[in-house]
Protein backbone atom coordinates (compact mmCIF):
# COMPACT_ATOMS: atom_id res chain seq x y z
CA UNK A 1 0.00 0.00 0.00
CA UNK A 2 1.59 3.29 -0.97
CA UNK A 3 1.57 6.27 2.00
CA UNK A 4 -0.24 8.43 -0.15
CA UNK A 5 -3.49 5.88 0.19
CA UNK A 6 -2.30 4.95 3.44
CA UNK A 7 -2.70 8.75 4.18
CA UNK A 8 -6.07 8.80 2.83
CA UNK A 9 -7.33 5.86 4.42
CA UNK A 10 -6.39 7.95 7.88
CA UNK A 11 -7.47 10.93 6.63
CA UNK A 12 -11.49 8.86 5.74
CA UNK A 13 -11.61 7.06 9.28
CA UNK A 14 -10.73 10.74 10.63
CA UNK A 15 -13.24 12.03 8.61
CA UNK A 16 -16.02 9.56 9.41
CA UNK A 17 -15.67 9.70 13.16
CA UNK A 18 -15.56 13.70 13.21
CA UNK A 19 -18.87 13.39 10.63
CA UNK A 20 -20.69 10.86 13.48
CA UNK A 21 -19.25 13.25 16.87
CA UNK A 22 -20.34 16.01 14.96
CA UNK A 23 -23.70 14.77 14.74
CA UNK A 24 -24.09 13.28 18.29
CA UNK A 25 -22.83 17.21 19.75
CA UNK A 26 -25.47 18.83 17.30
CA UNK A 27 -28.26 16.54 18.55
CA UNK A 28 -30.58 17.05 21.45
CA UNK A 29 -28.35 14.64 23.73
CA UNK A 30 -26.61 16.44 26.88
CA UNK A 31 -24.00 15.45 29.04
CA UNK A 32 -24.89 11.71 30.23
CA UNK A 33 -28.30 11.18 28.63
CA UNK A 34 -29.11 7.84 26.88
CA UNK A 35 -30.93 6.60 23.99
CA UNK A 36 -31.85 3.31 23.54
CA UNK A 37 -30.39 1.58 20.38
CA UNK A 38 -31.41 -1.84 20.91
CA UNK A 39 -32.82 -3.03 24.65
CA UNK A 40 -30.54 -4.42 26.74
CA UNK A 41 -27.58 -4.33 24.07
CA UNK A 42 -26.30 -1.04 22.99
CA UNK A 43 -27.44 2.64 23.51
CA UNK A 44 -26.31 6.32 23.21
CA UNK A 45 -24.58 7.79 25.67
CA UNK A 46 -23.22 11.46 25.28
CA UNK A 47 -20.06 11.80 27.35
CA UNK A 48 -16.91 14.23 27.17
CA UNK A 49 -13.85 12.13 28.01
CA UNK A 50 -11.28 14.18 29.45
CA UNK A 51 -8.64 10.90 29.37
CA UNK A 52 -8.30 8.03 27.77
CA UNK A 53 -9.68 4.84 27.42
CA UNK A 54 -10.81 2.93 30.91
CA UNK A 55 -10.93 6.85 32.63
CA UNK A 56 -7.40 6.77 32.37
CA UNK A 57 -5.10 10.01 32.75
CA UNK A 58 -8.80 11.62 33.38
CA UNK A 59 -8.10 15.59 32.97
CA UNK A 60 -4.50 15.12 31.72
CA UNK A 61 -5.91 16.72 28.23
CA UNK A 62 -2.96 18.33 26.94
CA UNK A 63 -0.57 15.03 27.93
CA UNK A 64 -2.72 12.97 25.75
CA UNK A 65 -2.78 15.19 23.27
CA UNK A 66 1.27 15.79 22.86
CA UNK A 67 1.37 12.00 22.79
CA UNK A 68 -1.72 11.58 20.08
CA UNK A 69 0.46 13.83 17.84
CA UNK A 70 3.60 12.38 18.71
CA UNK A 71 2.32 8.92 17.71
CA UNK A 72 1.23 10.47 14.33
CA UNK A 73 4.20 12.00 13.77
CA UNK A 74 6.14 8.96 14.21
CA UNK A 75 3.56 6.94 11.74
CA UNK A 76 3.72 9.49 9.06
CA UNK A 77 7.33 8.43 9.39
CA UNK A 78 7.17 5.19 9.44
CA UNK A 79 4.80 4.97 6.19
CA UNK A 80 6.64 7.35 4.12
CA UNK A 81 9.94 6.07 5.06
CA UNK A 82 8.55 2.52 4.23
CA UNK A 83 10.04 0.81 7.76
CA UNK A 84 7.19 -0.50 7.80
CA UNK A 85 7.18 -4.16 5.32
CA UNK A 86 4.70 -6.16 6.82
CA UNK A 87 1.51 -5.36 5.08
CA UNK A 88 -0.62 -6.54 7.93
CA UNK A 89 1.73 -4.39 10.66
CA UNK A 90 0.88 -1.47 8.05
CA UNK A 91 -2.55 -2.01 8.18
CA UNK A 92 -2.68 -1.96 11.85
CA UNK A 93 -0.54 1.01 11.97
CA UNK A 94 -2.97 2.89 9.49
CA UNK A 95 -6.34 1.53 11.47
CA UNK A 96 -4.77 3.30 14.76
CA UNK A 97 -3.41 6.49 13.28
CA UNK A 98 -7.12 6.85 11.92
CA UNK A 99 -8.75 6.52 15.07
CA UNK A 100 -5.59 8.68 16.49
CA UNK A 101 -6.20 11.08 14.11
CA UNK A 102 -10.12 11.43 15.35
CA UNK A 103 -9.67 11.27 18.85
CA UNK A 104 -6.91 14.24 18.47
CA UNK A 105 -8.92 16.70 16.69
CA UNK A 106 -11.38 16.37 19.20
CA UNK A 107 -8.47 17.34 22.10
CA UNK A 108 -7.36 19.97 20.16
CA UNK A 109 -10.83 21.52 19.44
CA UNK A 110 -12.92 20.22 22.17
CA UNK A 111 -10.08 19.73 25.22
CA UNK A 112 -12.11 16.45 25.25
CA UNK A 113 -13.11 13.34 23.55
CA UNK A 114 -16.59 12.77 22.41
CA UNK A 115 -17.68 9.54 23.12
CA UNK A 116 -21.31 7.80 22.79
CA UNK A 117 -21.35 4.80 22.12
CA UNK A 118 -22.18 2.32 25.47
CA UNK A 119 -22.42 -1.84 25.79
CA UNK A 120 -24.90 -2.70 28.00
CA UNK A 121 -24.11 -6.86 27.47
CA UNK A 122 -20.67 -6.16 29.09
CA UNK A 123 -19.45 -3.46 31.79
CA UNK A 124 -17.45 -1.81 29.10
CA UNK A 125 -16.66 2.30 28.96
CA UNK A 126 -18.65 4.53 26.48
CA UNK A 127 -16.07 4.80 23.31
CA UNK A 128 -16.06 6.20 20.13
CA UNK A 129 -16.04 4.95 16.33
CA UNK A 130 -12.66 6.06 16.12
CA UNK A 131 -11.66 3.98 19.84
CA UNK A 132 -12.83 0.92 17.81
CA UNK A 133 -10.17 1.47 14.87
CA UNK A 134 -7.56 2.18 17.59
CA UNK A 135 -8.64 -1.15 19.13
CA UNK A 136 -8.89 -3.40 16.30
CA UNK A 137 -5.42 -2.20 15.07
CA UNK A 138 -4.13 -2.51 18.23
CA UNK A 139 -5.45 -6.32 18.34
CA UNK A 140 -4.06 -6.63 15.03
CA UNK A 141 -0.73 -5.51 15.92
CA UNK A 142 -0.47 -7.68 18.94
CA UNK A 143 -1.87 -11.17 17.22
CA UNK A 144 0.65 -10.52 14.27
CA UNK A 145 3.49 -9.95 16.76
CA UNK A 146 2.56 -12.34 19.55
CA UNK A 147 2.35 -14.38 16.00
CA UNK A 148 5.56 -13.57 14.74
CA UNK A 149 7.23 -14.68 18.13
CA UNK A 150 6.19 -17.83 17.15
CA UNK A 151 7.06 -18.34 14.03
CA UNK A 152 10.44 -17.42 15.42
CA UNK A 153 10.42 -19.89 17.91
CA UNK A 154 9.34 -22.85 15.99
CA UNK A 155 12.01 -22.06 13.39
CA UNK A 156 14.69 -22.17 15.97
CA UNK A 157 15.67 -18.19 15.88
CA UNK A 158 14.20 -17.88 19.31
CA UNK A 159 16.41 -20.47 21.36
CA UNK A 160 19.23 -19.43 23.51
CA UNK A 161 22.78 -19.94 22.03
Amino acid sequence: MSPVICCLVVAAIAAADQLIKYAVLNSSLTQGEVISVIADFIQLRYVENTGAAFSLFEGKTEILTVFSALVMVVGIYLIFARKIKSKVMLVSVVLIMGGGLGNLIDRVVYHFVVDYIEVLFIDFPVFNFADSFITVGEFILVAYLVWDIIKDFKQGKGKAK
